[in-house]
């Protein structure tokens, strides 16, 4: 009996494989027999990983600039060489910066512009432009997945992240277009989707989440009172979805966004 969920041996391009959430995804696939590309600006991080992946499968890492369309085409070659074709897109770059943010003392008024850009630029165009970059191989094939990596905070807005929501907002709209832009003009074996991931305690948030004592921050206990499940994400629990959306067992689903957040997105609290 076929296994809707097999991706063995697809080559699956990971943007920021380096970071937290990268990392665990990219070494999740790898033991499902994936291939494995990692692009990341992070070099010596990359090579420790590449030869971690080449224990499980074929693996390749790849410095890059997700803003940087030149450096992005190189890369293209260099996967098309190595592996001959790209099967799946996970475009999981992403960050925030503390100037793109509003703390609680704060008001719009204190604002950082220039960081606010930052942010929509790596995470919006640290989405598109890899897109543009290696859709073209997808599009000859007739056949290809991209999995963008959105927020909870594409959903509603959330206190403080205002300038990361905006542009994980932005992202979400983009998914939908190209879900429709992409079947349209190159064939239904072409889906884009998103996942959107809601609390998990990681280097980006721990501050935020986690007092220096360990016990949870006020903001930690207004997420849980809204989130049904009452308690944090694992990020080995982004693992099944990410793989589904990859897998012909979503062959029909694309332009979608699939909450993966314990209920938080479903509950209004009452």
């Amino acid at each position: 009996m076929k296994n809707l969920f097999d991706i063995k041996d697809k080559v699956i391009i990971v943007t920021g494989g380096c970071g937290i959430l990268g990392k665990s995804i990219a070494n999740y696939l790898a033991e499902q027999g994936a291939k494995i590309v990692i692009l990341d600006r992070v070099e010596e991080i990359g090579k420790e990983l590449e030869a971690e992946l080449n224990q499980k499968t074929e693996a390749l890492f790849l410095v890059t600039d997700v803003l940087n369309k030149e450096i992005l085409e190189e890369n293209k070659k260099a996967i098309l060489e190595r592996f001959g074709t790209i099967d799946i897109l996970l475009n999981a770059a992403g960050g925030n910066m503390p100037g793109a943010t509003i703390a609680p003392d704060k008001t719009v008024l204190d604002l950082d512009v220039d960081a606010f850009k930052k942010v929509v630029d790596l995470n919006l165009f640290g989405t598109i432009l890899p897109t543009m970059a290696f859709v073209d191989v997808m599009a000859k094939n007739k056949k290809g997945v991209i999995v963008n990596f959105c927020s909870e905070s594409a959903l509603r807005p959330l206190t403080r992240v205002v300038g990361y929501g905006a542009a994980k907002a932005a992202i979400a709209n983009f998914t939908k277009y190209m879900a429709g832009e992409l079947a349209l003009k190159f064939g239904n074996g072409l889906r884009v989707n998103a996942i959107a991931p809601g609390f998990f305690i990681g280097d980006q948030n721990r501050r935020v989440l986690i007092n220096p004592d360990g016990s949870l921050t006020d903001r930690s206990k207004k997420v849980l009172a809204k989130t049904p499940m009452n308690r944090f994400g694992d990020i080995k629990e982004l693992n099944g979805a990410v793989q589904f959306l990859c897998s012909e067992a979503a062959s029909f689903v694309t332009g979608a966004m699939l909450p993966i957040d314990g209920g938080f997105s479903a509950f209004s609290g009452v």
